[in-house]
């Protein structure tokens, strides 16, 4: 892993540097020959274990609003993965020393929630379109949350980036919880010997609806309708089987009640 940024010194021009990630990994903005690289490289066994499931998440999984895994690179007791540079922002940016900020008014969520609401029902929409195609390839929502959403500001569009504890499924909880927020997770991600599947992602989902078309990060600014917040109650009942069947089955709830708005 050491050998990683003096490589990319050498054969770009490094522009940018993400060194305090919680998540295990460096990872650096890179000019090479007129293009932008986004590339993340793991510095801890576990972080190299998710990179490596990345890698399977991308041979499965393309969508427009996913941002594509172009190639990975073998590094001496470790693992690298080059992306396209992507413009925007994501969400939510926590780092090892800092946590929390997503109220904070200069925060990319709170510019998010104050943009019109046609233009985060669109997002939406993105976001849900991208997990047909992850549910349709077999996989499970593992560890989204708002730092996996990255939105360009200045085009109104949302990208999905970090997708790398996605993992085919069902499959059985073999440990005391999954990672991921709080804020998204299903009470099954908690319970060592559950069933982990499409309706854990439906929970997910239906989390991701509730907090972004919110104006505030205590839900209690809803943006949407009473139909639209009805489809949410369901998708994220506690019991799976009292949610939607699929991301499909939720999706089309979603369009059916339409973006009636108060």
């Amino acid at each position: 892993m050491d050998a990683l940024e003096p490589f990319l010194h050498e054969v770009g021009t490094v522009f940018s540097v993400f060194r305090e990630q919680d998540s295990g990994c460096v990872s650096y903005g890179v000019a090479v020959g007129g293009k932008r690289w986004f590339v993340k490289g793991a510095i801890t066994s576990e972080a190299v274990a998710s990179l490596r499931r990345a890698v399977q998440v991308h041979a499965l999984v393309r969508h427009p609003v996913i941002v594509p895994l172009e190639r990975s690179i073998a590094l001496r007791g470790g693992l690298a993965l080059v992306y396209p540079w992507v413009e925007g922002e994501v969400l939510y940016h926590p780092t090892t020393s800092r946590k929390g900020g997503r109220a904070a008014p200069g925060s990319p969520m709170a510019r998010f929630r104050r943009l019109p609401v046609p233009d985060v029902l669109t997002a939406l929409e993105r976001i849900l379109d991208a997990h047909v195609t992850v549910e349709r390839a077999g996989l499970v929502a593992v560890d989204l949350y708002d730092g996996c959403m990255l939105y360009d500001f200045g085009n109104r569009r949302m990208f999905l980036c970090d997708l790398d504890e996605y993992r085919p499924g069902p499959f059985v909880l073999e440990t005391d919880r999954l990672p991921g927020s709080r804020r998204y997770m299903a009470p099954e991600e908690f319970a060592k010997g559950s069933t982990i599947d499409t309706r854990t992602t439906v929970y997910v989902l239906g989390r991701a609806l509730r907090l972004l078309l919110d104006a505030g990060d205590e839900e209690r600014e809803w943006r949407g309708s009473a139909s639209q917040l009805t489809v949410i109650e369901r998708a994220t009942a506690d019991h799976p089987a009292h949610r939607f069947a699929s991301v499909e089955a939720l999706t089309q709830a979603w369009h059916d009640v339409g973006p009636r708005l108060r």
